[in-house]
């Protein structure tokens, strides 16, 4: 196994990573900037306020992309199964 084949599985290793925690990421985001928007547009301070509709948002992004998350898990490791005797060199 050479120095190119680690990096590029490395770097597979890493973009899939990215891809599978966006939707999540991006859900906690977006709610949490219109949490934030909503405290300080009426000076509510409660930490609930924040953390109950991030809870439920990721809850929902879990549902509607968790088989999508399954399916390129899946796919990402017998991809890498796939190419293993030939990263043995057999």
């Amino acid at each position: 196994m050479d120095t190119s084949a680690v990096l590029n599985i490395g770097f597979s290793a890493l973009v899939l990573a990215a891809k599978l925690s966006a939707p999540i990421l991006i859900t906690a985001l977006v709610i949490g900037f219109a949490v934030s928007l909503f405290q300080s547009a009426t000076q509510i301070q409660e930490v609930t306020l924040s953390f109950v509709p991030k809870a439920i948002g990721v809850g929902v992004a879990l549902l509607v992309a968790g088989n999508w998350m399954i399916q390129e898990s899946v796919a990402f490791t017998t991809g890498m199964f796939e190419r293993l005797p030939g990263l043995l060199g057999g």
